[in-house]
């Protein structure tokens, strides 16, 4: 992921807060959730510049963001010190390869925008998901969204396996029903509702996946 990894680098210093200051419809539908589910502790997994982490902090929670570009880590932190938000978000380099540091059970809700369909293996995301599951509280709630097989993009560009795909310098791993539905093993898969965002526009998927409360 090295490659990509100064990719987003270069990416985030050439477009600070590229993506803009409005949160994602994805951030206000988990924001809504997590509220339902009484969440207090949200863990983000790639927040980028923070345009999500800080809605989610508007919204009265306490949220960990983490990406694996310090350059947009610092935006991030920017950002929520000049919304007053500073106080209830806290940052952390994360390469979603690794561990997630933080202990077992210790966060309510995980929100992932965008992340999971990153130049990451099938069986990199079942790690992930492992760990998601082991920093997950019972009862805590899963909400991710990633790029679909019905995207424009799926299949152009240079392939490089297991449905991964770069176009335009970013590495993407297009998601099947079939994919979302093994990662959710284990869990209440409540929702895997198909939209479109952007441009193009991009076909994706939001997945909403629950753990069980005991």
């Amino acid at each position: 992921m090295s490659d990509q990894h100064e990719h987003w680098q270069r990416t985030y210093r050439t477009h600070p807060a590229m993506y803009g200051e409005q949160p994602s419809e994805a951030a206000v539908y988990a924001a809504d959730l997590f509220r339902e589910i009484r969440a207090v502790e949200v863990l983000e997994l790639g927040s980028g510049h923070g345009r999500d982490a800080i809605y989610l902090a508007r919204r009265g929670f306490r949220v960990t963001a983490t990406d694996f570009s310090a350059v947009a880590l610092a935006q991030l932190r920017e950002g929520a010190e000049a919304a007053g938000m500073g106080g209830r978000v806290s940052t952390r380099e994360l390469d979603v390869r690794q561990p997630i540091p933080l202990p077992y059970r210790s966060v309510d809700a995980v929100y992932a925008h965008m992340l999971l369909c990153m130049n990451l293996s099938t069986q990199e995301l079942r790690d992930l998901v492992a760990e998601i599951r082991r920093v997950l509280r019972p009862g805590g709630a899963f909400v991710y969204t990633v790029r679909n097989t019905d995207d424009a993009h799926f299949g152009a560009g240079t392939a490089l396996g297991d449905d991964i795909y770069e176009h335009g310098g970013f590495a993407v791993h297009f998601f099947s029903e079939a994919l979302v539905d093994s990662l959710a093993a284990g869990w209440e898969l409540r929702d895997r509702h198909s939209f479109e965002e952007g441009e193009l526009p991009r076909r994706l998927w939001r997945v909403t996946q629950l753990l069980p409360p005991h």
